[in-house]
């Protein structure tokens, strides 16, 4: 028997990443026939057309020229409050709702959904999300001794399930009196879909009915953090406006990084915004994710909030800023393009991509198509229904000729 001095709770847990285990097989085979040679489309960064990583130049001469106190000093456990009256003010654009919000620091967008489902959910409740999911959504509610359920994301025509969903939220209802959902829209990872206006609608007004038993808590965390590469910025915060006036027992919660908007995927960064219809609500969603915060990271990192308070307050910098994300969403844009006309011409099928870092296929047998692709010398990360493709990193050179490719290994193996 295997000596082990973990708690019972702890005790035979840990994390196979198959993203950063499908990253590592690509830099093998980068080291053994050249970068030339390989097409790595596992990773979550941008990379250029000469796959560098991408830093944003105004986020890099910002950052260059804080002075060092700010980069080296603590930051108050809740944020500087600067910070957490940009990022929430970046984060609605000109959607902000009809309702009081309220905002804490967290490291990255990583740091919200951790308060969410802690200070949220019950102890050994089920936690939904849809059944194309990031995965360390699983790690996060297993780590906080929670169960995850999923609805189907698509339904027959390719849009978002409403059936679906409401079927599983008024089975977990039925079963637990708080219900914590996670939502990643616009630009979902891994599919690259966005929930449009009226699929919002929707869903909101099946949250809305199953609010009315008030004995039920009922909160939805939406993950934006690819909202700044989901298109036209002010559209693809729209659905914003509609989070005012939900009812009390309705919390909504915005996952706000820095990541990817900022490319300081490293820095890690992010803001947990709440918005309710009631005071009462979001004076407490300061107490108890402060107090969350105080118990697990302490504070975050201050450098990086200042960063964003000093771009934000300046509006030649944030201009310049917008540009500069402009042109890699464009860039991203064709990549995906061109994946998805060949995509087409190969009859490979796909899952749909309106905006992203990521678009994937759908597969029986991910890992062996992952590994038949090695043949060409093209990595890409098996996920548990699909093949995920990273055209955030694979320049469109490279792009060029990869859907026929992932059809041949598909009809290889499958």
């Amino acid at each position: 028997m295997t000596l082990s001095l973990a708690a019972t709770h702890a005790k035979g847990k840990f994390a196979v990443d198959k993203i950063f285990g499908a990253a590592g097989a690509a830099a093998q085979a980068v080291a053994q026939f050249g970068k030339d040679k390989v097409v790595n489309a596992t990773i979550g960064s941008i990379l250029d057309d000469n796959e560098a990583l991408v830093c944003l130049s105004t986020v890099e001469k910002v950052f260059r020229n804080l002075p060092i106190t700010e980069v080296a000093n603590y930051a108050p456990i809740a944020g500087l409050p600067d910070y957490l009256e940009a990022a929430t003010a970046l984060a609605f654009g000109e959607n902000r709702p009809d309702a009081y919000t309220n905002a804490v620091a967290t490291p990255g967008g990583t740091g919200v959904i951790h308060h969410t489902i802690w200070n949220y959910s019950e102890i050994g409740d089920t936690v939904l999300t849809s059944d194309w999911y990031w995965g360390p959504y699983k790690v996060l509610c297993e780590e906080a001794l929670r169960k995850i359920a999923t609805y189907t994301l698509f339904d027959e025509n390719q849009n978002f399930n409403i059936k679906s969903f409401e079927a599983k939220v008024n089975e977990l209802l039925a079963k637990q009196n708080s219900l914590v959902t996670l939502i990643n829209t616009p630009a979902h990872n891994p599919t690259g879909y966005s929930l449009s206006d009226s699929e919002w609608d929707q869903v909101l007004e099946v949250v809305k009915t199953a609010a009315k038993d008030q004995s039920k808590r009922l909160v939805i965390m939406v993950d934006i953090a690819y909202i700044d590469y989901a298109g036209e910025q002010e559209q693809a915060r729209a659905f914003m406006k509609k989070f005012g006036n939900l009812p009390d027992n309705v919390l909504i919660i915005l996952a706000f990084s820095m990541s990817k908007g900022f490319t300081m995927y490293g820095q890690r960064t992010g803001a947990m915004i709440g918005i309710s219809k009631s005071k009462d609500v979001i004076k407490e969603f300061g107490d108890i994710n402060q107090f969350s915060s105080r118990a697990t990271w302490s504070n975050v990192n201050r450098g990086c909030m200042r960063l964003l308070t000093t771009i934000y307050n300046d509006k030649s910098l944030l201009a310049q800023l917008k540009e500069e994300r402009s042109q890699y969403y464009n860039m991203i844009r064709e990549r995906a393009d061109i994946f998805m006309r060949e995509a087409k011409t190969a009859n490979l099928n796909m899952l749909p991509y309106i905006a992203g870092f990521f678009l994937t296929i759908p597969s029986k047998n991910p890992d062996a198509v992952c590994n038949k692709l090695h043949d060409d010398n093209i990595f890409a990360v098996p996920l548990a229904k699909g093949v995920r493709i990273a055209v955030c990193a694979v320049p469109s050179a490279k792009i060029t000729g990869m859907a026929a490719k992932v059809a041949q290994a598909m009809a290889a193996v499958e």
